[in-house]
């Protein structure tokens, strides 16, 4: 009974928008043009900064609303680490996967490990440390936005 209430409720809802004149929610608006990648500085407790590639827009405009100062919630990030160097990350043995990054408040210890402490172990990455390669700074911030590589 409860699905056929709510897909009822779907139904006139639906209906109802279209009459208001609004595109119901099953069409959204898609296009097929990429996102163009942005790319940011992120530091933590060590002042070291590492750089982030984002390619979701909505992370993008996270991201963009952090620095501007439009937004304090989710100010962290996380994503899963790859080990290997990123031309736009020269410095670090390992860079973030953009399709995994995430912005957080709060999130489970065993991710958590600084930028360089993630260098120095990276070989044990994957494991008891970072195990899936999830990686979460809790003292990670945005910095500043700068020019694609």
């Amino acid at each position: 009974m409860r699905r056929t209430v709510t897909a009822a409720f779907a139904i006139l809802a639906s209906s109802t928008a279209i009459a208001l004149g609004a595109a119901p929610a099953s069409a959204a608006v898609h296009t097929d043009a990429p996102t163009q990648p942005a790319y940011f500085v992120m530091t933590d407790i060590t002042h070291e900064h590492f750089v982030v590639k984002l390619t979701d827009p909505m992370d993008i405009a996270h991201a963009r609303d952090l620095l501007s100062g439009e937004t304090t919630d989710q100010p962290h990030l996380m994503a899963i680490i790859k080990p290997d160097t990123a031309p736009y990350n020269p410095r670090w043995s390992f860079h973030t996967r953009p399709d995994t990054v995430e912005f957080f408040d709060f999130a489970t210890e065993v991710c958590d490990a600084t930028i360089p402490y993630v260098e120095e172990h990276l070989d044990e990455a994957g494991g008891a440390f970072l195990p899936g390669y999830r990686w979460c700074d809790w003292s990670s911030r945005l910095v500043r936005e700068i020019p694609a590589q």
